[in-house]
C-alpha cells in the first residue's frame, strides 16, 4: 500500500512520508582532524538529487547549520531557488563554526546565540522563514534546553520559523518540549529496522510529536553495498569514525551490525523490494508517526528512495516476520565487543 504523505506532528504541516537528508551533500568538514562529512561532493550533483527529489514527491529536506560549516544550507538554498514553496525545510542550530577555515568550534546553547543562529541559518538558506527549526545539541541539561523554548516561541510568532524540535535519542529530553513548548512537533532520532527507539516513539505518541528518522539506513549499511571487506576513505566521516558513529569502526562496517543486516535480509525483500526499500517500508510499519530522511547525494539514490514510498509499510506478516528474524539479536546480552561506543558520551564532540 503506497503511502506519500504524513502530518508534521502537532504542527499540522503536511509533509512527504519521506524526507531527504542532507548531511552528505554538505561536503568536507572537520573538528580539528576529524572528519564530520561524507567527503568531497558535486555540488552541480547535490542540486539535481534535490531536485528530483521535488519531482518524485519528496517535499522534507533535513540540513543543519554545522553541516559543511554552513556549506550544506548554502547548496540546499541554491537547490530550492523558484521551488521553495514545495519544499518543507528543517535545520538545526547549537553548534558552532567557522566557514571559512570548515572547522566545528564548539557549542553555544545561549538565547542570544539562537537569534543570531537562526538569522545566519535564513540568510545561507535564502528564504524568509524555517519550517522545522531543531535543536541540535542532544545531551544539553534539561533546564537549559527549557530557557531556549521562549525565545523559539517568539520566533514562531514573528513568523521566522514555522514549528520547533529537538533532535535527541534521550526520551526525557524529547519529553521536555513535548510538555513545556506548544510550538514544538517533532523529535528527530535515531530509527531503524537494525535499532529501534521504542521509548522516543513512546513520547512522540503521547504529545502528539512527529518522529523524524535519523540513520534509516544505517549510514549506508542498509543499502547492501558494504561487506566486511569493505574500507571507507579517511575523508570520510565513516572511514575515521569518531566515538559516537557505531555502525563502523577502523574504517569498515562493524562485524555486530553486518550480522543483523544479514538476519533481516530476505525477510525485508521478499516482495521484491530492494533492502532499501524494505528497511524504509518497516519504518512507516512501526508507527503512524514515522519519517524517514535518508541521505542522498545522486539523483539515482533519490530515485530509489523514493521508490518506496510506492510500495509503502510493510505488510503486518511480513513486518513481524522481520521482528522474529531480530528477536535473538535484539535479547542477547550485548557484548562490549558488540557496542563499544554505547552509550555515548555524555558530553558528546559535535555530531549530526
Amino acid at each position: 500500500m503506497a503511502v506519500t504523505t504524513r502530518v508534521l506532528g502537532r504542527s499540522g504541516i503536511e509533509v512527504s512520508a519521506l524526507g531527504m537528508g542532507c548531511w552528505a551533500i554538505a561536503g568536507p568538514w572537520a573538528e580539528g582532524s576529524q572528519p564530520l562529512g561524507w567527503g568531497a561532493v558535486d555540488d552541480d550533483e547535490s542540486v539535481r538529487a534535490v531536485r528530483r527529489a521535488l519531482e518524485e514527491g519528496i517535499t522534507l529536506f533535513d540540513t543543519a547549520d554545522t553541516y559543511g560549516a554552513g556549506h550544506g544550507e548554502r547548496v540546499l538554498g541554491r537547490a530550492l531557488v523558484g521551488r521553495r514553496d514545495e519544499a518543507v525545510i528543517a535545520t538545526k542550530w547549537g553548534y558552532t563554526f567557522d566557514e571559512a577555515t570548515r572547522q566545528a568550534t564548539g557549542e553555544d546553547a545561549s538565547p542570544a546565540y539562537l537569534r543570531r543562529a537562526v538569522t545566519a541559518s535564513l540568510r545561507r538558506l535564502g528564504t524568509d522563514r524555517i519550517d522545522l527549526y531543531q535543536l541540535h545539541l542532544a545531551d544539553l541539561p534539561v533546564p537549559r534546553a527549557e530557557a531556549l523554548v521562549g525565545v523559539c516561541e517568539d520566533l514562531v510568532a514573528e513568523g521566522l520559523i514555522r514549528a520547533y524540535g529537538w533532535s535527541t535519542d534521550r526520551p526525557d529530553r524529547a519529553a521536555v518540549f513535548g510538555h513545556a513548548a506548544s510550538g514544538a512537533t517533532a523529535v528527530q532520532h535515531a530509527l531503524s529496522v537494525l535499532r529501534d527507539a521504542p521509548e522516543v516513539l513512546a513520547v512522540c505518541d503521547k504529545y502528539d510529536l512527529a518522529s523524524v528518522n535519523q540513520g534509516p539506513l544505517g549510514m549506508g549499511l542498509l543499502t547492501g553495498k558494504y561487506t566486511a571487506a569493505s574500507t571507507l576513505p579517511r575523508d570520510d566521516v565513516r572511514g575515521l569514525a569518531p566515538g559516537w558513529l557505531e555502525w563502523f569502526r577502523g574504517g569498515r562496517p562493524a562485524p555486530e551490525w553486518l550480522r543483523r543486516v544479514a538476519a533481516v535480509r530476505a525477510a525485508l525483500t521478499a516482495d521484491g523490494r530492494t533492502l532499501a526499500q524494505g528497511a524504509l517500508g518497516w519504518i512507516w510499519a512501526r508507527s503512524g508517526r514515522t519519517i524517514p530522511i535518508p541521505g542522498c547525494r545522486t539523483v539515482a539514490q533519490v530515485e530509489e528512495n523514493a521508490a518506496a514510498l510506492r510500495w509503502g509499510p510493510l505488510a503486518p506478516d511480513q513486518f513481524v516476520e522481520v521482528e522474529r528474524q531480530l528477536a535473538a539479536l535484539r535479547t542477547a546480552a550485548l557484548r562490549d565487543a558488540d557496542r563499544p561506543h554505547w552509550p555515548r558520551p555524555t558530553h558528546p564532540t559535535t555530531h549530526p
